[in-house]
């Protein structure tokens, strides 16, 4: 088979395995942008047009889907998710995504820790904010004691900081002896013991290693877990991911499970993986070993090697904590750039980097184009940065002349308070400058960076595309650093295909490509700016197979194995928390109420900030420790 998985044609028309009619179908082909029928044979699109172009390929064993005149749209490509560390956790992670109170969140993790045996914890891993609850704080550590006095419980708050109960912080081994680690603060009472609050001060290399401790799933339950993350992620209707590795994620035990559902044939997201160095000081070592391992697009349709990243080395790193100040990078960042650049490119190895100020962007890009100076960075070279907040014009135009390409995600659609409490609302308008990147001629691709930060919903970031708006409500952009729909759902699928190299085979509804699409619950582009995140996919498909399906398709794709271990918090409550308009209306009324009670009487117990002085930055994590 070829590279990429595309089957050639041999002239033979075969009937479709499926076809979709009666659609809205919005193609991303500037060829053909509307169809309202498709035809998908071996895997790609045979067929775009109407019933009578579809017609033809319609056989006995044709399964043929009314879209019941719904919008169609390609199947959803983000840019930037840690899909294989979010598949092997995800039964384990209670997912606050979504959760429109923190009464609602603290009743969630009460009823999972009776559900949890013991020697298990409880886990909230990223993808909220307290700015989505209508107390619009954090848990305290005596709220977690309440709800889960025995079991261990760890809340992650996006790289900011981390909440332990009691019994967390014990089974971690946190003791006033305890030091703490660089770049990390463990928060201590006046005796110095830990109060079960962590920093990233600013590195989240504490939040992250304490996790690490945590019990994890085995080689069978990580099948599994990864199977329904994936299914997780087709409910919105994702269909490829290019996956960004990150710390603790090694290579390659930690790539197992992707690897077996790919021999099995049991993927139903198409993954794009990097490859991302994993201990400071040895980073070339782990380079040349993958090296001689594996190359850029080895691999299938399925799963494929896409490159070395995010991290090239550790000492180029900066850290997206918007709550402490930037950090300087250490004097041997260029040098250790340079060397581990230089060794990828000499082998053919592209590349992306996680980079969040244009400080870091711009002594990178020095680097870059010292290499580039004496030859060594080839034209056509596929590489990128990533996050990019506050990326200046002279940055873009220099990453635009080494042919270099951009990925943002929505992270800022979670820290966006706090990026204005550090450097102003005016500054924040252009963070990132989305439209600065495109109007200088980038390719700038569309993600989540989920699961620690972001939410893995991409109608949460399609939402902030459009509307410029924090998950709490805030306003960020201006309308001149914001995008249409048409062009937000552009760089949410044909142009991460491009960061991939598949472009000619994937991202829009053209025959001869992969046959991806998703029937919406609602249409894109008609509902109001509010209603873009509640969005869901109805019906997925990935290559011809329905690998999702709800509403008036349900139970047409495959169930999944039974949910293993049983006790899994995703058993009892599921993934991303999303509820109908009336079921939200409802609730919003009676939680209301109760909030509103239990809040005053918090703040009178702290002590309200009304119209005092703002809190500072320990007193605004709202009593964490």
């Amino acid at each position: 088979m070829p590279v990429g998985g595309i089957r050639p044609h041999d002239g033979v028309r075969r009937p479709a395995r499926l076809v979709v009619r009666n659609g809205r179908i919005h193609t991303g082909d500037p060829a053909r942008p509307a169809a309202s029928a498709v035809a998908i044979a071996d895997g790609v699109f045979t067929a775009v047009g109407d019933d009578a172009t579809v017609a033809p390929h319609i056989g006995p064993d044709t399964r043929v889907v009314d879209a019941l005149g719904r919008r169609v749209v390609p199947g959803l490509n983000d840019s930037h998710l840690h899909v294989i560390r979010g598949g092997l956790n995800y039964l384990l992670e209670l997912r606050w995504d979504g959760v429109r109170s923190l009464r609602t969140a603290l009743r969630m993790l009460r009823e999972q820790a009776e559900r949890t045996p013991k020697g298990q914890w409880v886990r909230v891993v990223g993808g909220w904010t307290g700015r989505q609850f209508a107390e619009k704080r954090l848990p305290t550590v005596s709220e977690l004691n309440a709800a889960a006095p025995d079991t261990p419980v760890f809340v992650l708050h996006l790289y900011q900081s981390a909440i332990l109960n009691r019994a967390a912080v014990e089974a971690v081994g946190f003791t006033r002896d305890t030091p703490n680690p660089p770049g990390g603060e463990i928060v201590r009472d006046f005796a110095g013991h830990p109060t079960g609050l962590l920093l990233a001060a600013p590195a989240a290399g504490l939040l992250y290693s304490t996790l690490a401790k945590g019990p994890v799933l085995g080689p069978e339950d990580q099948l599994g877990s990864t199977r329904h993350f994936l299914r997780e992620l087709n409910r919105f209707g994702i269909t490829s991911a290019i996956d960004a590795a990150g710390g603790f994620q090694n290579f390659p035990d930690n790539y197992a499970a992707v690897t077996e559902l790919a021999e099995r044939g049991e993927l139903t997201v198409r993954i794009a993986y990097h490859l991302f160095p994993q201990t400071a000081g040895q980073e070339l070592d782990d380079l040349r070993r993958w090296i001689g391992m594996v190359n850029p697009g080895d691999g299938d349709e399925w799963l494929r090697c896409n490159g070395a990243g995010e991290n090239l080395a550790w000492s180029p790193a900066d850290f997206e904590n918007f709550s402490e100040p930037r950090p300087e990078l250490a004097e041997r960042a260029k040098a250790e750039l340079e060397a581990a650049a230089r060794l990828l490119l000499d082998n053919g190895w592209g590349f992306r980097l996680h980079a969040t100020y244009d400080e870091t962007i711009r002594q990178d890009l020095d680097v870059f184009e010292k290499i580039a100076a004496d030859g060594g960075f080839p034209p056509g070279t596929r590489w990128l940065f990533d996050h990019a907040e506050t990326v200046g014009q002279e940055s873009l135009e220099r990453i635009k002349a080494l042919g270099g390409a951009v990925s943002v995600q929505n992270r800022m659609m979670f820290q966006g308070e706090a990026f204005i409490d550090r450097y102003g609302a005016e500054r924040a308008e252009t963070a990132p400058p989305i439209r600065a990147m495109r109007d200088t001629g980038l390719l700038v691709a569309a993600g989540t960076d989920a699961t620690r930060v972001s939410s893995y919903n991409p109608w949460l970031s399609l939402a902030w595309l459009v509307t410029g708006r924090t998950i709490g409500g805030t306003g960020l952009y201006p309308a001149t650093n914001r995008v249409d729909r048409t062009t937000a759902l552009e760089m949410y699928t044909a142009a991460g295909a491009h960061l991939t190299g598949e472009a000619d085979i994937k991202g829009t509804i053209t025959e001869g490509k992969y046959g991806d699409l998703a029937i919406l619950s609602a249409d894109y582009f008609a509902v109001a700016d509010d209603d873009i995140s509640r969005i869901e996919a109805l019906l997925t498909v990935a290559g011809g197979r329905i690998v999702h399906s709800a509403g008036e398709y349900e139970n047409i794709a495959a169930p999944l194995p039974a949910i293993s271990p049983a006790w899994s918090p995703v058993a009892r409550f599921g993934g991303f928390q999303a509820e109908s308009g009336g079921a939200r209306q409802a609730r919003a009324f009676a939680e209301a109420a109760a909030d509103s009670e239990e809040q005053r009487e918090w703040r009178e117990r702290r002590g309200d900030f009304g119209n005092g002085p703002r809190p500072g930055p320990l007193e605004a994590l709202n009593g964490c420790f």
